[in-house]
């Protein structure tokens, strides 16, 4: 694959159209309800263009998940033109067009907004994040001030050609993600950039232009002062969009993971065993493999599998300082949960769970009868067991308990013949980390 400098990146935008016979994009292949949006503020007087993500996924034969327009009215002159529609936003107004479940997002034109950070509506750091950027201008001001030239290309209802002002038609074909003008201070802008660039070459298979990859490692530092919200939402769409294993690699990868899941990465490069990877990288195997299947997928599982080096390694310190099993396991639990949240702000109804995986985790060594039937019972038995299976990634030393509480499951009636000694309750810092 060519990475050959695109000129057209972060030079003068240049309009190039594609035509329908070159692109291959049809209207078929497009939300009803988006052209709706796209023909009757065309109908109206204003310019419309299906903008984005929607156009790229379309262009490398994915479905897209969104359909977003870009358009010359004004939030409020799009408000006016829908009665379904609310104004959102501070740092970026927007306009949702809402048709029951579906909501068309609509943006209006923005300019590139030049070295004048004190024009109204604009507003930006001392760091140079752009923390609010209402300053409207022409569609060939808006194509430069977006992220990345896979993403900057217009559909048009007019010509149904794909307009494309920064060379992203080229880079799509090449399979490229490269950044729209100079990268430090575009990742600078807003740092969270660096988490879409590894989720985007994640979901779609590009590869990273190499001066679009080459600051990420170097700028990672700056996530530490995006909203630990915005980073929650990011890392959602990191791990439960089917493309988890890919993600992680990237962030591996590009420096992010110590930023994003900082005891996570410190825990790993700790375990010299290469276990907890083992077991990691099969727990986001398997989420991919469930969101390919159409199945659920709980994010507190995810959760738990993210942190659970962190857990493991928090464990064995308590457990070496002497803390008694039960009471090293709680605070193991609260001490990565509390210093996560931190960073992405999970919330308690993830957070709970997880640790409830986590903790039910040594009742799986404990074969009492009265013991067996009280665990089938927990409302968190199925995660839990789940949970032990994905153990046997990383080791083969709970085998035995998972036969057992698989059989369990199939006969409730089942009680081992053997009670677990009391010492068992606790994991031993060696099965921790397995």
């Amino acid at each position: 694959m060519s990475e050959t400098p695109n000129p057209n990146a972060s030079a003068a935008p240049a309009l190039r159209v594609i035509p329908r016979d070159v692109h291959g994009v049809s209207r078929k292949q497009m939300s009803r309800n988006a052209l709706r949006v796209l023909y009757h503020l065309r109908e109206s007087g204003f310019a419309a263009y299906l903008v984005g993500g929607a156009v790229r996924d379309l262009l490398v034969g994915r479905a897209p998940k969104d359909f977003d327009v870009a358009t010359d009215a004004t939030p409020e002159q799009v408000k006016a033109a829908f009665r379904n529609c609310r104004l959102i936003g501070r740092r970026f107004r927007l306009a949702h067009v809402v048709f029951g479940r579906e909501i068309i997002e609509v943006a209006t034109f923005r300019a590139n907004g030049g070295d004048d950070d004190e024009e109204p509506g604009r507003e930006v750091l001392e760091s140079g994040r752009l923390v609010r950027d209402n300053v409207y201008g022409s569609i060939e001001e808006d194509a430069i001030r977006r992220d990345f030239t896979a993403n900057a290309l217009y559909y048009s209802i007019a010509d149904f050609g794909v307009h494309d002002y920064v060379g992203g038609f080229a880079d799509v074909q090449a399979r490229t993600l490269r950044l729209i003008g100079e990268p430090e201070a575009r990742y600078r802008e807003d740092p969270v950039r660096m988490l879409r660039a590894a989720r985007l070459a994640a979901k779609l298979g590009f590869s990273i232009e190499p001066a679009t990859a080459e600051p990420i490692p170097r700028l990672a530092g700056l996530l530490v002062d995006a909203s630990p919200a915005r980073l929650f939402e990011e890392t959602m769409k990191l791990f439960l969009s089917g493309h988890a294993l890919a993600s992680f690699e990237h962030l591996e990868r590009l420096g992010l993971l110590p930023v994003l899941l900082p005891e996570t990465a410190q825990s790993l490069a700790a375990n010299k065993s290469g276990a907890l990877r083992r077991m990691l990288v099969q727990g986001l195997r398997n989420t991919d493999a469930r969101v390919a299947a159409e199945e659920p997928v709980s994010p507190a599982f995810l959760f738990a599998v993210l942190l659970w080096p962190a857990y493991c390694h928090a464990l064995a310190q308590l457990q070496a300082q002497g803390v008694q099993a039960a009471e090293a396991q709680r605070r193991a639990a609260d001490r990565v949960t509390l210093r996560q949240v931190t960073r992405t702000a999970l919330p308690r109804r993830f957070s709970l769970p997880m640790q409830e995986i986590w903790l039910l985790q040594p009742r799986f060594s404990l074969r009492q009868r009265k013991r067996v039937q009280r665990l089938l019972s927990h409302p968190r038995f199925r995660a839990a067991f789940d949970f032990l299976e994905l153990r046997l990634a990383a080791s083969n030393s709970h085998v035995d308990d998972v036969a057992f509480w698989r059989q369990a499951q199939e006969d409730p009636s089942v009680a081992g013949a053997v009670v677990a000694p009391a010492a068992e309750l606790a994991l031993e810092p060696r099965n921790v980390v397995e």
